[in-house]
């Protein structure tokens, strides 16, 4: 019979193991498939609770569920809005990315098109992530790998980031309202200048941008420029049907980051935008205060 000292000693060794084959927090999940090497219809459950994170599945064998929730409370009618939002890295193979609900099964991501790591939304309401390994005889050198991100639809701008409505993206001008809550909840929001148009594709365009007044960024993604400088310098990426006009008017730049890049949401010229919120400052209806001067 094993003394208690032991028993707890190999307990102590079997939960090392199991740590190394499958590493977790509430945002990213680091796992081998060699564990399921002798069970290979089984499917792992993996549950993570962020807003963003990454996923990286070694040696990928048999399938599984991703499921994914923000890390606060949230209400049904929240939830009905908000989508997943993944980003394959382009090294990532082994396998095939699906939704699943109740059993269902519809295919997202194919293993040949993670190279491209192009993003890939959907609404949480359509399931979970159901990740199945293709079988194979050398696992070796399969690594499937992505980040995610949760994203609201119901946030000012966000009719702009088009891969949440895949043919539906529109460039109409957010609202008196929607202007006043950007400012204050977008990931950034400085007042400038489009300087030049960078880079284009199909389904969008990058233009570099430079700010006298940076109200807030929640990424670095806007660098300053030195003391004699006294601006901002980034870039904004812009769905490629919506016209940008380097030079001229200054505008209020709003938008959010989304995979390390800043997508353009909310862009009122900054004089109305100040005629805006003086107006809402004076009859107390301006969620946020700025300094404007």
């Amino acid at each position: 019979m094993l003394q208690p000292w032991a028993v707890q000693w190999i307990t102590a060794v079997l939960l090392c193991r199991a740590a190394a084959q499958y590493s977790s927090d509430q945002c990213s999940w680091r796992g081998s498939g060699l564990s399921h090497e002798s069970h290979r219809r089984d499917v792992e459950q993996i549950y993570l609770r962020c807003s963003q994170g990454l996923l990286e599945w070694l040696y990928p064998t048999g399938a599984i569920i991703v499921n994914l929730r923000p890390n606060t409370e949230t209400s049904s009618r929240h939830m009905a809005g908000l989508h997943v939002c993944i980003k394959p890295y382009t090294y990532s193979q082994g396998s095939h990315v699906y939704l699943e609900r109740a059993g269902d099964l519809r295919l997202l991501l194919a293993e040949g098109e993670q190279a491209q790591a192009t993003v890939h939304c959907f609404s949480q309401a359509e399931g979970a992530l159901f990740v199945e390994a293709i079988p194979q005889t050398d696992i070796s050198r399969r690594i499937t790998a992505f980040q995610y991100e949760l994203v609201p639809s119901q946030v000012p701008g966000a009719h702009m980031y088009p891969y949440m409505h895949l043919g539906l993206v529109t460039c109409e001008p957010c609202s008196d309202d929607e202007v006043l809550m950007a400012v204050c909840t977008s990931d950034f929001a400085g007042s400038g200048i489009f300087q030049d148009v960078v880079s284009t594709s199909n389904d969008h365009i990058q233009v570099v941008v430079t700010l006298s007044r940076l109200f807030r960024q929640k990424s670095a993604v806007f660098a300053w420029g030195g003391v004699r400088g006294r601006s901002w310098s980034g870039r904004v990426t812009v769905p490629a049907q919506c016209a940008v006009h380097p030079g001229g008017d200054e505008y209020l730049l709003m938008g959010s980051v989304h995979f390390g890049e800043a997508w353009l949401g909310c862009a009122p010229r900054y004089k109305d935008f100040l005629k805006l919120y003086n107006q809402a400052q004076r009859a107390g209806t301006h969620p946020c205060q700025i300094d404007t001067d």
